[in-house]
């Protein structure tokens, strides 16, 4: 049985890489597809950890011969999610974690309907721009740049299933574990589980 996706999206500055960590390790059984990306790893990144970074012409080829699920420009370089990344994880029956923007989203629930969208939000704009300077990675115009798109971004969060606002990151991590474990409980994700122990299944009728 392929695992369920779940995409989590939100802001620059929102928090929400820190809680994908937090997931992955706390949550048995879950698997986190490394996207693509054209753009330069900064110092702490890893390849193959952090992002599977490739030029600009290496990824505009995986565009052409279709090897992306979902993908983006964003701030001059390419964001995706490969195929093959995502089924690898998938076949072992892992639930997988995407962290895409709200346009990749989309797309992905356009693809797999049953995909869970979850959106972490700022607990202000003002908190969000607070967080941007403080953790010292960007210059003026880019803090510019990403409040002018996190405006927009955030709009998005209405198509999502559930919204997680980030004011306490303990809160955020736990509310977002159990939205996942909720959804393992789903009486259609444990079909098997009830054939194979008491012989039910779906379509039995009862009294």
């Amino acid at each position: 049985m392929s695992g369920q996706l779940f995409v989590i999206s939100g802001a620059s500055g929102a928090g929400k890489s820190t809680i994908v960590k937090a997931l992955i390790d706390r949550i048995k059984g879950i698997g986190y597809s490394i996207s693509h990306t054209s753009r330069k790893p900064r110092d702490s990144e890893k390849d193959g950890v952090d992002y599977h970074f490739v030029d600009t012409e290496r990824f505009k080829t995986m565009i052409k011969s279709g090897e992306f699920l979902e993908w983006a420009q964003v701030y001059q370089a390419f964001y995706g999610t490969s195929y093959s990344t995502l089924d690898e994880q998938r076949k072992k029956g892992l639930d997988v974690i995407l962290d895409v923007d709200s346009q990749g989203a989309g797309n992905i629930r356009e693809q797999l309907e049953n995909t869970v969208l979850i959106y972490v939000l700022p607990p202000s704009l003002e908190a969000l721009e607070k967080r941007l300077r403080h953790r010292g990675m960007d210059d003026e115009n880019v803090i510019k740049t990403r409040m002018e798109t996190a405006v927009d971004e955030i709009e998005m969060c209405v198509k999502y299933d559930y919204i997680i606002i980030n004011d306490d990151l303990e809160e955020a991590i736990e509310k977002t574990q159990a939205i996942i474990i909720s959804e393992r409980c789903r009486l259609s994700r444990q079909s098997a589980k009830l054939k194979e122990l008491f012989n039910i299944s779906l379509g039995t009728r009862t009294k």
